[in-house]
C-alpha cells in the first residue's frame, strides 16, 4: 500500500486485479466501516490541501515592497518637506492605485485552489461491509470499492475490476478530445501516459457511457488532480519583462539622480551661493528627475489597452499581460478546442470505391484516391442511400428539446453527416425501428443494430420498397443472386474498427453489385486516412427475414456486406491557420501540446503550418521523459509539437524555454494546464470551454476561445510597450534636459538658472497631459512584421540611452545659451526667458517622438488628437505663469515682451527640427 507519508509510489495500471485487491488489503465486496474510519485516520481526508496563505492584510503590504514605490514614498516625503503638498498627493494617491490594483490581482489568483475543489465529486456510492452506500466522497479511503455509472463524477483514482462499454470524459485532466474506452485489463508499460491507462480513472474526470467498478487507490492530494494541485500551489509566478525593466530602469535612475543632486548640491555651495537655496535645489532636482508618473502612465497605458481587448473578446485579468504578449517569443498551445473546434466532424467517406470529403474536410490534403467533389443530391437507386442509412440509424446519438445533438462525438458525427446528406434519424426511425441491438463492445470494437425494413413509407431518406428496390435491381449482377434475400424483413448495420470488419465481412457492395473483398486495398485506404490523423470506422449490413433466436455475436456479425469507412477528427479552427501564419510573421513560434495520439497531432499541426516536414520537431510524452534536462533543453527550441504529454510534463516543457532565455506563452482550457498556465510569462485560458481553474491560473482569457484572438493581443501588446518606450524617452530626456542644466550652468560661470518652483512646474507640465496622451498613441505600421523584442533587452536599447543623452543636452546647451545672451545684452526677464524655453522645448521633443523613424508630417499631427490638445492646453498654462499677474509672483515670472517670446520660441523648436533630423538619418541607414 502506501508508505507512512501517504504516499504511493506502484504502478497500479500494471497490477492485476488480485494484485491490487491484495496490496490495499480489501476485497470484491469493499472494506468495513470500522477499517474506512482507521484509514480515513491513518491517510487523511479525500480532498484537495492549500498551503497556509497569507493574510488579507499582509498581501496589500506586499505591494508596498516594489523598489520604485520605495523611491516614490521617499519623492513624497520629500515634497511635503519643500511645501510642495500637492506633489505628495498626487504621489500617494499614485502608490495607492498601484497597491490596490497589485492586491486585487493576487486576491483573485488565491481562488485557483478553490475552483480545482469543484471538480471533486460531493458524494459516491461504495461498497461498505458488503453493502452500496452513498457517502460524502472527502470521506473515501484507499480500498473503497466504488460504484460507477454514467453522469458520476470520479471521486479518487481507481483501477477498474468490472467494466461494462465504460467510458470517461479526460479532456480537462488529459486534452483527450473524446471519450475514452476503458476495460479492466492487465498493463505492462510502466511509462505509459495517463490517456493510455484504459485501466485506470482519475479524480474529476466524468463517467459519459456505461458501467463498471473500481478500487481506491489513491485518494486526496496524491491522486492524479492532487497532484496538480500540489503543482499550482508551489509554481511561482515570474515576474513580466515590463516588471523587469521598469524595476532595473528605477534603480538605476534613482542612484544617478541622486550622485547628481549631491554634485549640484556641493558644486552650487563651493560657489557661494547660499546653501538653504541650493538644498531647495538639489531636492527640487531629484523630485523632477525621479519618474513618479511612470507608474500612472504605464498603470493607464495597460488599463486601456486591457479596456481594448474586452472589447476584442480577451479579458485581462492581470494588466502587464496585454504588454507581456508583444515580448513572447513562444505560443505553447492546447490543441483541443483551442486550435481545433472540440467536435468531431467526418472529413473523407470512402464508399464505391471512391473517397469523397465529407463537411468538415476544408483543406484536407488530398491523396490519389480523394477526388475534388462533395457529396452530391443522392441517386436512390445506388449505395449511398443503405451508407448514410446505416450511419443514421446504428447511431446512439439523439437530438434533444433545443435541437443540440446528445452523445458520443464519434457517434454525432456520423449523425450529422447522415442529416447534412437528408437522412434523419428520427423520421428513418418511423420506417426502420431499432427491433434489437448488439451494444458496442471495447473487446470486439464494434455495435450492431437491428431494424425492421419499413414500418410506412413515409418521411425522408429511403423507404421499405425504395430499399428492396435498390437492393432487388442490385441484385440482377451479383454472382450469387441468393446472397441477397428479395424481401427482407429486417437488416442488421454494423459499424467499428475496419480490421475487425473485414475479419467479419465477405463482400463488398459497389454501383457495379457485390464484388470480392480486396483486403489489401480497403487496408491500405484504412491506413492511408488514419495517418491523416483521422479517426475510421467501417460500415458494413446484413438482410434477415427474420430476427435470429441466437444473438451472439459470433452469430449476427458475420457473413456481413461491406458499404464504406468514415474518418473523423476533431477539425482545426479556420482562423487559427490564419493566426498561426500571422504568428510566424511576428516572429514568433507556435508549438502545440496535446494529451492526443501523435499521429492526430502530427496530422491537425501540418494542417494549422504549425509544423513543417521535420520529423525532429514532433516529441511524445514518452520519449521526453526519457531526455535529461539537458538534452532536452537542447532540443526544445526546434520542437513544435508535444503528444501524449502528462500536466507536469507541459510545465517542463514552459521551463525550459524559459531556461533557454525564451518568454513562453501557453494557451489551455484544462485543470492539467493550470500549473502551467501560472508559470508561464502569459497564461492564457479559453472563456467559453475553460474550466474555473484553468481561469483562475491565467494571465489573460479569451472570452470567445478564439487563438486569432492572441494576435490581437500580441499587437496590442507591442504597441503598449512601444508607447512606454516613448514616454521613458521623452521623460529621461526632459529630466536630462534640467539635469544638464543645472549641472553645467556654475561650470560655465552662470548662476542657478532655476527656482525649485520652476523646476516643479516643468515636471509637472510634462510629466502630466502630453505624456499620459503617449499611452494613447497608435500602432507602427509595421509593428507585426518585426520579430519580437529579445526577451532580455534593455528599456535603453534601439539608441533611447543616446538620444536621452544627446538631446538633453542639446535642451541644456539652448537654455544656457538663452541664459548668457540675456545676461550679456542686459535683459532683465532672463530668468523668465530660462524657464520658458525649457518648457517649449519639452513639447516640440514630445510631438517629435511620436514615431521612432517616421516624420510628424507623416505620421500626422491630427493622428493622436489627444496629445496635440495636451500640448495645446500645457502651452496655455505655461502662458499663463508668465502673462497672469497674480501668478507671476508664485512662480517668480515677469511678462516677457513679444521680442523676447517671439526669441524663446525659435530657439525651442530648435529640439523639434534635430529629431526630426534624427529620424531622417535613421530612415536612410534602413534602407
Amino acid at each position: 500500500m502506501e508508505d507512512a507519508a501517504g504516499t504511493i509510489t506502484m504502478k497500479w495500471h500494471q497490477k492485476t486485479i488480485e494484485k491490487t485487491l491484495e496490496e490495499l488489503e480489501t476485497s470484491l465486496k469493499g472494506i468495513s466501516s470500522e477499517e474506512a474510519e482507521r484509514r480515513l485516520k491513518e491517510y487523511g481526508p479525500n480532498k484537495l490541501e492549500e498551503k497556509k496563505k497569507r493574510s488579507v492584510f499582509m498581501m496589500f503590504l506586499d505591494q508596498f515592497k516594489d523598489f520604485m514605490i520605495i523611491v516614490l514614498i521617499a519623492a513624497a516625503i520629500i515634497s511635503g518637506i519643500i511645501g510642495e503638498p500637492s506633489d505628495t498627493i498626487a504621489i500617494i494617491v499614485i502608490v495607492i492605485l498601484n497597491a490596490a490594483i497589485g492586491f486585487i490581482q493576487e486576491y483573485r489568483a488565491e481562488k485557483a485552489m478553490a475552483a480545482l475543489k469543484m471538480l471533486a465529486s460531493p458524494t459516491a456510492t461504495v461498497l461498505r461491509d458488503g453493502n452500496p452506500s452513498n457517502i460524502v466522497s472527502s470521506n473515501m479511503v484507499p480500498g473503497d470499492i466504488v460504484l460507477l455509472e454514467a453522469g458520476k463524477v470520479v471521486p479518487a483514482d481507481l483501477r477498474l475490476i468490472e467494466s461494462a462499454q465504460l467510458k470517461t470524459e479526460e479532456a480537462a485532466l488529459t486534452g483527450e478530445s473524446v471519450p475514452v474506452e476503458k476495460n479492466i485489463h492487465l498493463l505492462h508499460d510502466e511509462m505509459l501516459p495517463l490517456g493510455d491507462r484504459k485501466n485506470m480513472i482519475y479524480k474529476g474526470t466524468t463517467v459519459s457511457y456505461g458501467r463498471g467498478r473500481g478500487v481506491v487507490v489513491s485518494t486526496g492530494m496524491n491522486t492524479e488532480l492532487g497532484r496538480i494541485a500540489s503543482m499550482l500551489q508551489e509554481e511561482e509566478e515570474v515576474k513580466t519583462p515590463l516588471q523587469k525593466r521598469l524595476l532595473s530602469f528605477g534603480q538605476r535612475l534613482a542612484l544617478v539622480v541622486l550622485a547628481i543632486c549631491a554634485i549640484v548640491f556641493g558644486i552650487g555651495v563651493l560657489r557661494g551661493e547660499p546653501p538653504l537655496l541650493m538644498l531647495l535645489t538639489a531636492i527640487s532636482l531629484s523630485v523632477a528627475a525621479i519618474p513618479e508618473a511612470l507608474p500612472a502612465v504605464v498603470t493607464i497605458s495597460l488599463a486601456l489597452g486591457a479596456k481594448k481587448m474586452v472589447r476584442q473578446n480577451a479579458l485581462l485579468r492581470k494588466l502587464p499581460a496585454v504588454e507581456t504578449l508583444g515580448s513572447v517569443t513562444y505560443i505553447c498551445s492546447d490543441k483541443t478546442g483551442t486550435l481545433t473546434m472540440n467536435k468531431m466532424t467526418v472529413e473523407e467517406i470512402w464508399m464505391n470505391r471512391k473517397m469523397r470529403k465529407g463537411s468538415g474536410s476544408q483543406g484536407v490534403k488530398e491523396s490519389s484516391e480523394v477526388k475534388n467533389q462533395t457529396l452530391k443530391p443522392l441517386n436512390p437507386r445506388t449505395l449511398e442511400p443503405l451508407f448514410f442509412t446505416a450511419l443514421a440509424l446504428s447511431n446512439d446519438s439523439h437530438a434533444d428539446a433545443e435541437g443540440n445533438i446528445i452523445g458520443d462525438p464519434t457517434e454525432v458525427a456520423l449523425y450529422n453527416i447522415a442529416k447534412e446528406n437528408g437522412f434523419d434519424k428520427k423520421e428513418l426511425e418511423q420506417n426502420f425501428p431499432r427491433a434489437a441491438e448488439l451494444p458496442f463492445d471495447s473487446d470486439r470494437k464494434c455495435m450492431t443494430t437491428f431494424h425492421k425494413t419499413g414500418v410506412r413509407g413515409q418521411g425522408s431518406g429511403v423507404s421499405r420498397e425504395e430499399l428492396i428496390t435498390n437492393l432487388q435491381s442490385t441484385n440482377t449482377v451479383f454472382s450469387n443472386p441468393q446472397s441477397l434475400i428479395p424481401n427482407p424483413q429486417y437488416v442488421s448495420f454494423t459499424k467499428g474498427a475496419v480490421d475487425i470488419l473485414l475479419d467479419k465481412s465477405k463482400d463488398i457492395l459497389t454501383s457495379e453489385g457485390l464484388k470480392p473483398i480486396s483486403r489489401e486495398e480497403i487496408l491500405k485506404i484504412n491506413n492511408r486516412m488514419a495517418a491523416d490523423g483521422l479517426r475510421v470506422i467501417g460500415i458494413a449490413m446484413r438482410q434477415w427475414d427474420e430476427l435470429p433466436q441466437d444473438m451472439s455475436h459470433e452469430n449476427v456479425e458475420n457473413g456481413l456486406t461491406i458499404l464504406g469507412l468514415a474518418g473523423m477528427m476533431d477539425p482545426p479552427r479556420e482562423e487559427a491557420k490564419e493566426a498561426i501564419a500571422l504568428c510566424k510573421s511576428a516572429g514568433i513560434k507556435p508549438v502545440m501540446i496535446t494529451g492526443d495520439h501523435p499521429i492526430t497531432a502530427r496530422a491537425i499541426a501540418h494542417r494549422l503550418g504549425i509544423l513543417e516536414d521535420d520529423s525532429k520537431a514532433i516529441i511524445t510524452g514518452r520519449e521526453l521523459e526519457k531526455l535529461s534536462l539537458g538534452e532536452f533543453e537542447e532540443r526544445v527550441e526546434h520542437i513544435r509539437v508535444y503528444a501524449r504529454v502528462a500536466p507536469e510534463q507541459k510545465l517542463k516543457i514552459v521551463k525550459a524555454l524559459q531556461d533557454k532565455g525564451q518568454y513562453a506563452a501557453m494557451t489551455g482550457d484544462g485543470v492539467n494546464d493550470a500549473p502551467a498556465l501560472k508559470r508561464a510569462d502569459i497564461g492564457v485560458a479559453m472563456g467559453i470551454t475553460g474550466t474555473d481553474v484553468s481561469k483562475e491560473s491565467a494571465h489573460m482569457i479569451l472570452l470567445d476561445d478564439n487563438f486569432a484572438t492572441i494576435i490581437k493581443a500580441v499587437k496590442e501588446g507591442r504597441r503598449i510597450y512601444d508607447n512606454i518606450r516613448k514616454f521613458i524617452k521623452y521623460l529621461l530626456t526632459t529630466n536630462s534636459g534640467e539635469v544638464w542644466t543645472l549641472f553645467l550652468a556654475p561650470l560655465a560661470g552662470l548662476p542657478i538658472p532655476l527656482l525649485p518652483i520652476h523646476i516643479l512646474w516643468i515636471n509637472l507640465m510634462t510629466d502630466g497631459l502630453p505624456a499620459l496622451a503617449l499611452s494613447v498613441e497608435p500602432s507602427d505600421s509595421n509593428i507585426m512584421k518585426r520579430p519580437p523584442r529579445h526577451p532580455k533587452e534593455s528599456i535603453f536599447a534601439h539608441g533611447l540611452g543616446i538620444h536621452a543623452l544627446w538631446v538633453g543636452l542639446l535642451m541644456a546647451g539652448i537654455v544656457l545659451f538663452v541664459q548668457a545672451w540675456a545676461l550679456k545684452t542686459g535683459h532683465a526677464h532672463w530668468q523668465t526667458m530660462v524657464f520658458t524655453v525649457l518648457c517649449l522645448t519639452q513639447f516640440g521633443h514630445v510631438l517629435a517622438i511620436r514615431s521612432e523613424r517616421e516624420s510628424l508630417f507623416k505620421v500626422g499631427l491630427f493622428s493622436n488628437k489627444t496629445l496635440l490638445y495636451s500640448v495645446l492646453l500645457s502651452f496655455l498654462f505655461q502662458m499663463a505663469t508668465i502673462y497672469v499677474p497674480f501668478l507671476n509672483p508664485v512662480f517668480k515670472t515677469e511678462p516677457l515682451t513679444l521680442s523676447e517670446l517671439l526669441f524663446t520660441f525659435t530657439l525651442s523648436s530648435v529640439v523639434f527640427f534635430a529629431v526630426e533630423i534624427e529620424k531622417f538619418i535613421l530612415r536612410r541607414q534602413g534602407r
